[in-house]
């Protein structure tokens, strides 16, 4: 089924990318100093929304076409955790992006560490629901 298919793409994609993230580049920004880890950050921050913010729509968009056509409740629980990274988002990690982007990153503002710890704690959260997103797919798509 294509819309099965399409579905299990968005969310491996999305996870690996938020993967990625928390498990790499994340932990690689935290050894910058102050002022070089949040002009790191931002420019990561904005990039990484216009990549996983489609893929989390486009996953459940063909999530939920799956659920119609088969009737699996699997398709439906994946795309309900694919999507549930947009209100995660939202409400959870946004004031802590906004406090981000509201610092001056000449200046090294010494907030800058403590707020992006933070946020890559609540980062692993986004990478957590992909992951359950994606592992729904793959057990829908298995034959029975």
């Amino acid at each position: 089924m294509l819309s099965g298919e399409l579905a299990l793409i968005a969310a491996a994609v999305f996870s690996g990318a938020a993967l990625y993230v928390s498990a790499c580049e994340q932990p690689a920004r935290l050894h910058l100093d102050d002022g070089a880890l949040l002009a790191e950050w931002k420019p990561a921050y904005k990039l990484g929304t216009r990549m996983q913010a489609p893929l989390a729509l486009v996953g459940t968009l063909f999530g939920l076409i799956a659920w119609w056509q088969a009737g699996d409740w699997r398709w439906l629980v994946g795309s309900a955790a694919i999507l549930a990274n947009w209100p995660y988002t939202l409400f959870v990690i946004m004031p802590v992006n906004n406090a981000l982007v509201a610092l001056d990153r000449a200046g090294g503002d010494p907030r800058a560490r403590n707020l992006i710890e933070k946020w890559g704690h609540l980062h692993a959260g986004r990478t957590a629901l992909g992951m359950v997103a994606t592992l729904l797919f793959l057990w829908a798509s298995l034959p029975s």
